[in-house]
């Protein structure tokens, strides 16, 4: 390779600043965008979070809800069988299996689970 003449390394010099200049403009722009995208990943990632921490929560009181109205469906389940048993209109209930017709829904589901 011919050595360069000292005009044309000066031009050179000339063209390499301008390319880094131009080249830092675009780094500081890509750095900048870079931060941003991270600052939204974080914060998408904390609501996230919160959202999960939140559902969490709902459930554990649903989840006692449903314990409590469960213990509630069976003493009323109890107490009516009790009342058919011991009642003088215990005729009407004759040829029914009360224990069959109060099964759990979750056994054999009917027209009144359909609804919900």
């Amino acid at each position: 390779m011919a050595p360069k003449k000292g005009r044309a390394k000066m031009q050179d010099d000339t063209e390499s600043a301008d390319d880094s200049d131009e080249y830092r403009k675009k780094r500081d722009r890509n750095n900048l965008a870079v931060k941003r995208s991270r600052i939204k990943s974080k914060m998408r990632t904390q609501e996230t979070l919160k959202r999960v921490n939140q559902l969490k929560s709902e459930n554990s009181v649903l989840e006692e809800k449903v314990k409590n109205l469960t213990k509630e469906l069976g003493f009323l389940k109890e107490l009516f069988l009790a009342h058919a048993g011991s009642s003088k209109d215990a005729s009407k209930f004759e040829g029914i299996d009360l224990h069959k017709l109060l099964a759990d829904s979750s056994e054999s589901p009917g027209p009144s689970s359909a609804g919900n």
